[in-house]
Order: structure tokens, then sequence, then C-alpha cells
């Protein structure tokens, strides 16, 4: 359910794009010297833009390096590494820990069992640090698993579930930006839901797996509805983005928001239109 908050490169400036890159492999070193090679593993786009909008929005200075690890073993990789970098490190690994108990418990996956005990003393040790996002995500994550075990059809549900759980995440702080920032990390959150849904559908149809699209595939404006969701969600989440005073940064911020979400869904409908020729 994850990967798709990520950037448009071809949008994005080549000193913009070497600085997104410098956020990434920071937030990939900080999971391995936090929680090793496992931590390591749980990194995902959408965490490194909660980095990029937390990080301008506080104004936090960040320690820049350069270094070799396994994926670019030959050329450094430059870092940035920071609290707030420290802190989405360890939302990374307790959302992924929280995910992989769910996966065990509802589809009795043992790749998910076996990868939440290697993630199990570093999750209770990140649970007791930040009661609040645990009992949420704990919270959203069951209330997302009973939906799904109703075959609830009503996409606004499960997705709400998710915003929820987004929202905590980017509360850092309990101060003035927290309804701000909720609205993002919640509309973002259902736009990642939906995101998801769409992008599955067919997948989850031929596997006979829960999607709450299913219901509207038979639709003729299917395509129509599945787009305004989107739009809607994305809009709310970019109108609650402008009201921060994000300075640092913020044309990576703005070509996430505007182009880089989009990116899972173009490629979705170009194959659309690829299978569609082929037919012909």
């Amino acid at each position: 359910m994850f990967g798709y908050v990520t950037i448009c490169e071809p949008e994005l400036k080549m000193k913009d794009w070497r600085k997104y890159r410098s956020y990434y492999c920071g937030l990939c070193r900080t999971l391995k010297e936090r929680h090793g090679n496992v931590g390591q593993l749980t990194l995902t786009y959408d965490m490194t833009f909660a980095v990029i909008l937390l990080t301008s929005l506080y104004e936090v200075k960040g320690l820049t390096s350069s270094h070799r690890c396994k994926t670019h073993p030959v050329k450094k990789q430059w870092m940035i590494q920071n609290e707030i970098t420290e802190y989405c490190a360890d939302m990374n690994v307790l959302l992924a820990y929280y995910y992989m108990i769910d996966n065990w418990q509802d589809e009795k996956k043992v790749s998910g069992l076996l990868a939440s005990k290697t993630l199990h003393g570093k999750a209770k040790k990140i649970e007791k640090k930040y009661k609040r996002q645990s009992q949420v995500i704990r919270r959203e994550l069951k209330k997302l698993a009973e939906y799904e075990k109703e075959n609830c059809q009503n996409i606004d549900l499960p997705a709400g579930c998710f915003g929820r759980l987004m929202e905590e995440l980017l509360v850092y702080k309990e101060d003035m930006w927290e309804p701000t920032l909720r609205k993002v990390g919640f509309f973002l959150g259902k736009f990642i839901y939906i995101m998801d849904a769409y992008d599955d559908l067919q997948k989850d149809m031929k596997e006979k797996c829960y999607n709450p699209l299913k219901i509207l595939r038979f639709e003729e404006n299917f395509e129509e509805k599945c787009y305004q969701m989107l739009q809607m969600m994305i809009a709310e989440c970019s109108t609650a983005f402008e009201q921060l005073p994000c300075l640092v940064d913020v044309e990576i911020l703005r070509n996430i928001l505007y182009a880089g979400v989009w990116t899972k869904y173009r490629k979705k409908q170009m194959e659309k239109e690829e299978k569609k020729a082929d037919r012909k």
C-alpha cells in the first residue's frame, strides 16, 4: 500500500532531484543505523515525503555526509540526516511491523509472521517512546481489518482508517501546526488507499481478495468516478499543505503533491490503453 507518494522526476530540476535523493538515502542510512538491515528493508518513498515536509516546516538543520552502501558500492551517495529523519525512521519501522502482523492475522502469511518477529524488539521500544502514534496505528489497522472481513464496499470507510493513520504519523509535535498537518496526512492517506485499491483491482478480482472498488467496476463511469475521488483527496491535501509556511525544498514538495502522486495512475492508464490497442 506504499510507494505512491514519490517525485515526478522529469518535472524536477536536477538540483532538487539530488536533494530529494539525499533525503531518501539519509532515511535509508538512518534506518540501518537505528534498526539494522531488517529496518532498512522497510524504506518507503512515502516516509521520505514526511521527512522533507517536517524538515521544511520546522526548519530543522541536517547533517550532510556521503557514504557507500550495498545499492551503491562504488560511488558515495550524499545523505541528509536530522532529528526528523530519526523520527520518520522509527515510524517507518513501527508501521511496517503492524502491517506484517496484520498480514499474518488476516491472511496467515508466514512471511508476515517471520518478518514481524525480526522487528518485534525494535517495534516495542518505539511503542514506548511514541505511545500516541502506536495506539492510533493499532486502532486504525484493526478497524481496517474489520471492514475487510465485512467486505465493506463503501470505500470512504476503510480509506478513512488509513487517512487517520497517516495524519497521526505527520504530527511530529502537538503544536499550532497540528490541525493543518492532520488535514495533509488524512487526505493523503485516503488518496494512498484509494490509489492502491484502483491499482490492485484486477489482481484482487483474480485472486478473490478484498477490494472496495469491486462493486463500482460495473458502472459505466467507473474510471471517471475513481479519478474524481483521487483528485478530490489530493486537492484537499494540497490545499492544507499550502497553508503551511514551508519555504525550504517547497518545489520538491509541490512536485510530489501535484505530479509525483499521479505517477502510478498515469502508468496504469497507459497499460489499459495498450491492452485496448492489442485487442484491435
